[in-house]
């Protein structure tokens, strides 16, 4: 059976979006826009194309409204800010403009990047791919430990905690026990991304850049490479637990604390996938079932399970 891709469409595209924000895009990069390509990778029914202006120069555009989707316009005013505080050396898109628009559509979340020169990785995984995805985990958390400022803190996160007690498992006991440690397991000083996959990772001539910043946080600086795994696994990116032990992160987070963690990651997945649909967002519980899979078999090995 194929894994389903992060790609959750009904993206809004350029000519979808009223004139007035048309013209609120256009005269905050000071130039009409000649072009649009939707990005179709990622879980948002905004805007979130690459332009083209009459100067030559191109950049990225996000746009929502509060009634298409409050979830998505609070993403792009907290993506905004966290770009507009990222160090510089962080491979990360700058931030060009950011702000909110109201008309007759409602109220609209906007903002504005450079426009990245890569590639996504391909899926099922690349050999040569995947081992720059696997290093770039460790550049992100070397760049970001400590935090370049405050940010909410993983641990307090409570939607990760509390899912198997709802949920129907043999070992449902032991599942409830190491959840609990959730807390504890993710303590840290880094800045995560939070959300670091595929559809959010590109390949440039040059090295890499992360993209889609709304879920950054603080904790343990293993943890963005961590939970990345089961959607590695599931495209064909190897045995996690072999990817795991092989990287230089395993070697400084407690075995226990990981068991927690994936214990955590695995309810709060599964447990959304239990959830109706999202309205616009038609494959994303199929996605998020696939990861807590994924994940929930990862910690049977680690814990001996038949």
């Amino acid at each position: 059976m194929t894994s389903p891709l992060a790609v959750g469409g009904n993206r809004a595209r350029w000519e979808d979006l009223p004139e007035s924000v048309r013209a609120v895009i256009e005269r905050a990069v000071d130039a009409p826009v000649t072009g649009a390509a939707s990005q179709p990778g990622g879980f948002s029914p905004a805007l979130a194309s690459v332009l083209t202006l009459a100067d030559g120069r191109r950049v990225f555009a996000k746009a929502v409204t509060e009634e298409r989707s409050e979830y998505a316009a609070g993403a792009i005013r907290r993506e905004a800010d966290i770009l507009a505080g990222l160090p510089a050396q962080v491979p990360a898109p700058a931030l060009i403009w950011a702000g909110d628009h109201i008309d007759e559509a409602g109220d609209w979340a906007i903002m504005v990047t450079e426009a990245i020169d890569g590639r996504m990785p391909a899926q099922p995984w690349r050999p040569d791919e995947l081992r720059r995805f696997l290093h770039a985990a460790s550049v992100l958390a070397d760049s970001l430990t400590p935090a370049p400022f405050a940010a909410p803190a993983l641990a307090e996160d409570a939607a990760l905690t509390g899912n198997w007690a709802a949920l129907d498992h043999p070992r449902s006991a032991e599942l409830i026990e190491l959840e609990f440690g959730w807390a504890a397991a993710t303590e840290g000083d880094a800045l995560l991304h939070g959300d670091l996959r595929a559809d959010n990772f590109l390949l440039t001539e040059t090295g890499f850049v992360v993209v889609d910043w709304p879920a950054a946080c603080t904790g343990a600086r293993w943890l963005d490479l961590m939970i990345s795994l089961p959607s590695v696994a599931m495209h064909g990116g190897g045995d996690p637990e072999a990817l795991w032990s092989a990287h230089p992160f395993s070697r400084e987070a407690d075995p226990d604390a990981v068991d927690s963690v994936l214990a955590g990651l695995a309810g709060y997945f599964l447990a959304n996938a239990a959830l109706p649909p999202v309205p616009l967002l038609p494959t994303l519980r199929d996605f998020q079932r696939a990861q807590g899979d994924v994940a929930l078999r990862w910690l049977g090995f680690r814990r001996g399970w038949s």
